[in-house]
């Protein structure tokens, strides 16, 4: 592949800083999102439980995380938490462009990191947001790059520090079923246990996750976030379906999703493929079915997926992916979807369509040479 000259390296470090500046002067605490996990560290520190806040979703290890912040002056947070959260963002992609052997300096990855940024409507609310999303969106590819390297461990304790944060990417304990990597699955589901257990005990409330939390997740009872999820079992609900046939359709398209991650990866074919899009599927699986759901949850798998586009048989390569993406295009206006509340329509569009692709493609019988790159590919960037 051809390297990027300096000029697009400066048009990306612009792009990017940018969107971080442009967060950095418009919001406080690094964003609403983070401004919530920056709230409950607060009233740890003032002798209160953090799960008072119905909004605060994390583990208990996520406080402690946040102490740091909340120490920080107000005008250090607000320039801080962007660029850590566009940093992420970065990492991630560097590191699912390592999973696919495509060099660093390369005019794609510039060109893909810089499209993200301006073309992906999510990356930019992340980034405005401080969701800690950003964290699963660095670990899974980070620890999908040390799986094809043999070091499942290392992936698994990748994996359950990000859960330890934000338990976004627990699903991802099935890719080690499938794999039947015992050790790597026994770091995974212990750090983030043994984290949170000792977190806990410093809280007024040890148990405030499952008493308050986990109920939240489970039922997804919240009127002003309801507007904002794209599973099924939330978007259905207002369009006129039942909300217990919308729930039980969309944990239906979940368990069969799972399936498919299954039998994807059964099919052991060599290369970082297999293991992108059997990740991917199950992740996408979860956001079927998992209350909330945001549109965020996006990059932590279209990333992965994206980088693959140099390789011959990927995802990224048919037209199902790019159709999947359209709705995400920033400023593109579609009638009666215009207002806020209703981009969750748009956003269920997206993870339906995306995950329905990625399914197909997986259980394709047709084996496509992994190992090879397309000659256009590479003079293209």
């Amino acid at each position: 592949m051809r390297r990027a000259s300096g000029h697009l390296w400066v048009a990306l470090a612009a792009v990017l800083g940018a969107t971080a500046a442009r967060t950095a002067r418009l919001t406080s605490d690094g964003g609403m999102d983070n401004a919530i996990v920056v709230r409950a560290a607060r009233t740890w520190l003032a002798g209160g439980s953090p799960y008072d806040d119905p909004h605060f979703l994390y583990l208990p290890g996520a406080v402690l995380a946040a102490v740091p912040q909340a120490l920080l002056p107000e005008l250090a947070l607000r320039v801080a938490v962007p660029v850590v959260v566009t940093g992420c963002l970065a990492g991630g992609w560097a590191c699912a462009l390592r999973l696919y052997g495509v060099p660093l300096r390369s005019r794609f990855a510039v060109l893909g990191l810089a499209a993200l940024a301006v073309g992906f409507a999510p990356f930019g609310h992340l980034v405005r947001l401080g969701n800690w999303t950003a964290t699963a969106a660095l670990a899974l590819p980070l620890a999908l790059l040390l799986t094809g390297r043999g070091r499942w461990v290392g992936a698994g304790a990748v994996i359950g520090a990000a859960i330890a944060l934000k338990p976004l990417l627990a699903p991802m304990a099935l890719l080690f079923l499938f794999a039947r990597q015992w050790r790597g699955l026994a770091v995974l589901v212990l750090l983030p246990a043994l984290v949170s257990a000792a977190a806990a005990l410093l809280l007024p409330d040890p148990a405030g996750f499952f008493t308050r939390t986990l109920p939240f997740l489970l039922h997804g009872d919240d009127s002003f976030v309801r507007l904002y999820e794209a599973s099924p079992a939330a978007v259905l609900p207002r369009l006129g379906v039942d909300p217990s046939a919308a729930g039980l359709l969309a944990v239906v398209a979940a368990g069969a999703g799972v399936l498919c991650a299954y039998l994807r990866w059964r099919r052991d074919d060599a290369g970082p493929l297999r293991t992108a899009e059997t990740a991917a599927t199950v992740m996408l699986s979860a956001f079927l079915v998992s209350r909330p759901s945001y549109d965020h949850y996006l990059l932590v798998v279209v990333p992965l997926l994206l980088a693959g586009l140099p390789r011959a048989g990927s995802v990224a390569r048919t037209p199902w992916f790019w159709l999947a993406l359209v709705p995400q295009v920033p400023g593109l206006t579609w009638p009666y979807l215009e207002t806020l509340q209703r981009r969750a329509f748009k956003d269920a569009f997206t993870l339906c369509v995306l995950a329905l692709t990625v399914v197909r493609h997986g259980r394709e019988r047709r084996r496509m040479p992994v190992e090879s790159v397309e000659p256009t590919a590479v003079t293209s960037f």
